[in-house]
């Protein structure tokens, strides 16, 4: 046996490797030690040489470039014409860019992703679930029209393949220049380099990082649709969100019709925005009056109920918030939460008792968030302070009066950011007045200011 030929031996080691979860072994065993999962530990072999650090001087430097030589040149962005879709985006569809759109089976990524393909010219839809026919027919139900053309195959070298023959003229069809690529779903796309299972952790890492290559080199926006988990988790795991550029999920709320289009990630935008849609037999619609969602149709003021407005990005929306304080069956007061953070709403009762003399330690608190949406926003606590003291009071709120402001555990009333965008919201819906913290601010409607909770208990008790 030669020198060379043993020291190429003693470079490669065996190691075991889960498909699942991609955790690493030197032993075989029957059980994923990481993630717990049974019978996926599969045996790779690794080259220990490649993980010498010295320098050949037979490799070529890095390429270097001066950025100060480059001229500035304003983002050239795709516009899909669905302006829900090109807000959440930042604008449109940056030429060149990965995006992850992620969501639960059968929430409506698929037909989200064709419509969009319908709108722009030439785009290449790549489907490994479903059929040439099949997709035909869901064009046909949904009554869209566009040049959408197709393709079934799930290995990513040959997919690669395509989009460069196209970019470069070579195919059939030199006109059919691709600007933008939808992959659907990247559990069903395979390498040929990797030695694992579809939809593995190390197939849709090795094909993520292959679609983000050619994106870069040939400046394609590809789209790649994931699963999400029971567990809430992007299937694979969330090993994607640092490879690709943009991480965007669509999320519907309990027995309702619309879907909320969320940013997680957005190297080309803020991940701020929000995009309201709801979902009809001829697809996605947007919806362009997002408070007419949260606020519900009240013909009359109830007690516990208080309408404020939150801000999600750059988008101003009225949401309706409903308290109910009840006498205290057992021994210790319940404190329950729809849709607003519970331990806030400890914080607030707590505020309540000790600034403004409001007596609910006896008192069950039930706090709900019309619309099913999920509030962070600090916004929204004078409204949670109003509803409750209309509920525990018996005291109605006149409905066309507008909450806004955040409680500090002082008891008094802190500002807000972009107070008066909420306030022209509020008067274009037709609210004529607002309670607001004790600031500066400038609107159509009657504006009445506290400084602090017990003010605003004596507001609504008229007192």
């Amino acid at each position: 046996m030669s020198a060379l030929f043993r020291n190429n031996m003693a470079k490669l080691s065996n190691t075991y490797a889960c498909v699942k979860c991609g955790a690493q072994s030197p032993k075989w065993s029957g059980r994923c030690l990481s993630c717990g999962a049974w019978g996926t530990m599969q045996e790779e072999i690794i080259d220990a040489g490649r993980g010498d650090s010295r320098i050949s001087p037979q490799v070529s430097p890095a390429k270097i470039t001066d950025l100060n030589s480059i001229d500035s040149e304003k983002l050239q962005r795709l516009p899909t014409g669905i302006n829900e879709f090109d807000r959440v985006l930042g604008g449109g569809i940056v030429p060149g860019s990965l995006v992850l759109i992620g969501g639960e089976p059968g929430i409506g990524k698929s037909t989200l992703m064709l419509q969009i393909a319908a709108r722009i010219n030439n785009a290449l839809y790549v489907s490994g679930e479903e059929s040439a026919a099949q997709i035909k027919s869901r064009l046909t139900r949904l009554q869209i029209a566009g040049d959408v053309k197709f393709s079934s195959e799930t290995n990513v070298e040959k997919i690669i393949s395509a989009i460069n023959m196209e970019k470069e003229g070579e195919d059939c069809n030199p006109h059919l220049q691709k600007k933008f690529v939808i992959i659907d779903s990247i559990q069903t796309i395979y390498s040929s380099d990797a030695p694992s299972e579809t939809g593995s952790v190390n197939q849709i890492r090795a094909c993520a990082a292959k679609f983000l290559q050619v994106a870069k080199e040939k400046n394609v926006a590809i789209f790649i649709t994931g699963h999400i988990t029971k567990d809430g988790l992007l299937a694979g795991p969330k090993t994607l969100e640092h490879l690709v550029d943009t991480v965007i999920y669509l999320e519907q709320q309990k027995n309702k019709d619309f879907r909320i289009l969320r940013t997680a990630k957005n190297r080309f935008g803020n991940t701020d925005e929000i995009g309201l849609f709801e979902m009809t037999g001829a697809g996605f619609k947007e919806i362009t009056n997002p408070s007419g969602v949260f606020l519900d149709e009240r013909t009359s003021a109830q007690t516990g109920n208080a309408v404020s407005c939150i801000m999600e990005g750059t988008r101003p929306f009225l949401v309706e918030v409903q308290a109910l304080a009840t006498k205290t069956v057992f021994g210790y007061p319940q404190r329950k939460s729809a849709g607003f953070d519970l331990n806030r709403l400890q914080i607030i009762i707590a505020v309540l008792t000790k600034r403004a003399g409001v007596n609910l330690m006896a008192q069950d608190v039930h706090i709900n968030i019309v619309g099913g949406l999920k509030i962070t926003e600090t916004a929204l606590d004078l409204a949670v302070c109003a509803a409750i003291i209309s509920s525990l009071l018996n005291q109605t709120i006149d409905n066309k009066t507008i909450i806004l402001g955040e409680v500090g555990l002082g008891g008094e009333v802190r500002p807000v950011y972009k107070l008066e965008q909420r306030l022209a919201e509020a008067a274009k819906l037709g609210f004529t007045k607002a309670l607001i913290p004790a600031v500066k601010a400038e609107s159509k409607i009657e504006l009445v200011k506290v400084g602090n909770v017990a003010e605003m208990v004596k507001y609504i008790t008229g007192r």
